[in-house]
């Protein structure tokens, strides 16, 4: 699996889903009991099947191919903690199977003349613009309810999530059978949620993090450790960031059309600017024509540039909507923010962990501003490439 589908995979990989908000079911209301009582089971199942890596490595009845893969992980996680200054002493040291293709399956909503991500509200960790289930029936019957309620619904499966240190997060079945490359950046991204973690911040935590997963694998990719190809990864790289641009893009368009005032047929007739004034219809259409554009452009750079390269084509091929879109920006559209910290603190990674958590304790509105965040940050970094 190549550096494009490892970066498809992050929609399905993780945010830090605390153990914590299971434990604390008993602060919630009678209608939340059954969503924390699936993802205490969920989680239980996950501690239960613990097995050592090493005695996984060393039974006999172990598959070759997960042998390697272990072993494999073994080294990754000893680069982590030496090479990258990641928590990696303890995690990632044990095996579990949950007997299933995901771990949890995230539910995204957003309003449908929106990129406003829905919240919603957690004890002790706070707000997520996402919702856990640890079973699949249960993630699609709640977002069934969001769409009856008008909301664009998203539904990703899950590769991997971390704990942010309350417990020993083992290697997981639903990983380990990807490339080398996509398990060290699952690693290294992991391991980044237990470095720092803002509270009710979503696109601080997983954009810091895919940007530890991203150095990291430079790092990993130049080390003796690696034996992947550069010149393959940089061409993935490529391809990632192309389709970056795109999806932003399309993002500034549909966030134009949005702020457009809505008007009805008899306000629309005595308005001289009839042009800037969109009912409900129009806005639908426009918004599916821009979505229709958006899969247009990604099959002209397909078809030319990445010479068929077919690896964006599951993505683009299911339902686009403004929850899925809030997806790409949500791991992304802070990153380079964060790379322009790691390179004031001249590539020292301990110091830009410690900065990343100073920053993590003050009040959202004052932490974009340190960063420097202006609008449309990615696009203005990837169109510079």
């Amino acid at each position: 699996m190549s550096l494009v589908l490892r970066f498809l995979n992050r929609f399905r990989k993780s945010f830090a889903l605390s153990l914590v908000l299971v434990l604390t079911s008993t602060w919630v209301g009678c209608e939340n009991l059954r969503y924390y009582n699936q993802a205490i089971n969920g989680q239980y199942q996950i501690l239960t099947s613990k097995r050592s890596i090493d005695n996984v490595i060393a039974d006999k009845t172990t598959p070759g191919k997960l042998r390697d893969k272990l072993e494999f992980v073994t080294n990754v996680r000893s680069f982590a903690e030496h090479d990258l200054n990641l928590p990696a002493h303890g995690q990632y040291s044990q095996y579990a199977d949950v007997h299933r293709r995901f771990v949890v399956w995230n539910v995204y909503a957003a309003d449908e003349f929106s990129l406003e991500p829905k919240w919603w509200k957690f004890p002790i960790v706070g707000k997520a613009s996402y919702r856990g289930y640890f079973s699949e029936q249960e993630a699609r019957a709640y977002s069934e309810k969001l769409k009856k309620q008008g909301y664009d619904v998203y539904v990703s499966g899950i590769e991997a999530y971390s704990t942010v240190g309350w417990f020993r997060d083992p290697v997981l079945n639903t990983f380990i059978n990807n490339t080398e490359v996509d398990l060290a950046e699952t690693l290294f991204h992991e391991l980044a949620h237990q470095t720092a973690f803002a509270k009710g911040d979503t696109d601080f935590n997983e954009a810091f993090a895919t940007a530890v997963a991203e150095e990291g694998l430079r790092r990993w990719m130049s080390s003796p450790s690696s034996t992947n190809s550069y010149a393959e990864y940089q061409a993935d790289l490529k391809r990632k960031e192309q389709f970056l641009r795109l999806v932003m893009d399309a993002r500034t368009q549909l966030e134009q059309l949005y702020e457009q005032p809505v008007a009805g047929k008899v306000q629309l007739a005595s308005l001289s600017s009839v042009s800037t004034t969109k009912t409900l219809e129009d806005k639908r259409q426009r918004k599916q024509q821009i979505i229709a554009n958006l899969r247009a452009e990604h099959r002209k750079l397909r078809d030319t540039e990445w010479a068929g390269n077919p690896e964006y084509d599951n993505w683009f091929n299911k339902p686009i909507n403004n929850a899925k879109l809030n997806t790409v920006a949500t791991y992304y559209e802070l990153v380079p923010a964060f790379n322009r910290l790691l390179g004031k603190c001249d590539g020292d990674l301990p110091r830009f962990y410690n900065e990343v958590r100073r920053i993590a304790k003050l009040p959202k509105e004052e932490r974009r501003a340190v960063l420097g965040v202006v609008e449309q940050p990615l696009r203005a970094v990837v169109a510079k490439d």
